[in-house]
């Protein structure tokens, strides 16, 4: 995996002073130009502060404790990031704070939140979903996962980790990997955007990756049979049954206007005798 760009800032947010005077110490972790703040719970005179060396000034007691207390915080921060390393797990800088805050074990997943999803729609198909589009997104569940692989070395990811570039890698990855046309691609970026939709609903996402994104169309002019060549294809004579069968399935679509899921759904209940 390559090898992620970090750094780890100390400095005071003089704009909120606290009733005593001192400003809060506030910690600025970057990882390859994503950054979050985290307030280490310290605060110091602004006079008393080297904001060169990020540290307290001076050797008094108070200072001293200070500074170690800051570089012990600086040690687990590369501790964490090298344990992340090791395992091959994806690094971002919310991760990082995340298990700093002992929160990371609370976080919800894109994945977890996709099975959740097609859980609930294939337990609908017939009474909203048809089995295709069910099919569809349990390809595009696949289909992330593959990408994540490949693209992070993980098999998931936060929900809060997910930037702009996920959204820009996975279109690259449709039309590169699994030849998509824009059209098709398109087709799966918008389930993947639904998932956004539904944890923004939820208060699982912060912000969309989609957020400034736009999708991009290509115009297709298809060509249509005209009312002759669909006349030679119904009475063409075929010999394989099962490509009769296709033929009429076909040819029934063409008269009717239903989509082939359409179609495949329909009974002898459906049918009417008379007019």
């Amino acid at each position: 995996m390559k090898r992620k760009s970090k750094r780890v800032l100390f400095f005071l947010r003089k704009g909120k002073l606290l009733k005593n005077g001192e400003a809060p110490i506030c910690m600025r972790l970057t990882v390859d130009g994503r950054m979050c703040d985290i307030l280490i719970k310290r605060s110091i005179a602004v006079e008393q502060w080297n904001q060169t060396k990020e540290c307290a000034k001076g050797q008094g007691r108070n200072a001293e404790e200070l500074n170690r207390y800051i570089e012990s915080i600086r040690v687990k921060l590369y501790q964490v990031h090298r344990e992340l390393e090791e395992k091959g797990k994806l690094i971002t800088a919310e991760r990082i704070k995340n298990i700093y805050e002992g929160k990371e074990e609370n976080r919800q997943t894109l994945l977890q939140l996709f099975a959740e999803h097609n859980a609930q729609c294939k337990a609908l198909i017939g009474k909203g979903f048809a089995p295709k589009t069910v099919m569809r997104f349990e390809s595009t569940y696949r289909y992330i996962l593959e990408f994540m692989q490949g693209k992070y070395h993980v098999s998931d990811i936060a929900l809060n980790e997910l930037a702009p570039a996920f959204v820009h890698d996975f279109e690259t990855f449709l039309k590169t990997v699994k030849s998509c046309a824009q059209n098709a691609a398109n087709t799966r970026l918008k389930i993947l955007k639904k998932l956004m939709r539904i944890a923004l609903e939820n208060d699982l996402l912060k912000k969309s990756p989609f957020v400034g994104y736009k999708f991009k169309y290509h115009e297709t002019n298809p060509d249509f049979l005209t009312m002759e060549e669909i006349q030679r294809i119904a009475s063409k004579k075929i010999t394989i049954r099962c490509i009769e069968q296709v033929r009429d399935v076909f040819v029934f679509q063409c008269f009717t206007g239903l989509s082939f899921g359409d179609v495949a759904q329909l009974s002898f209940e459906h049918l009417v005798i008379g007019t």
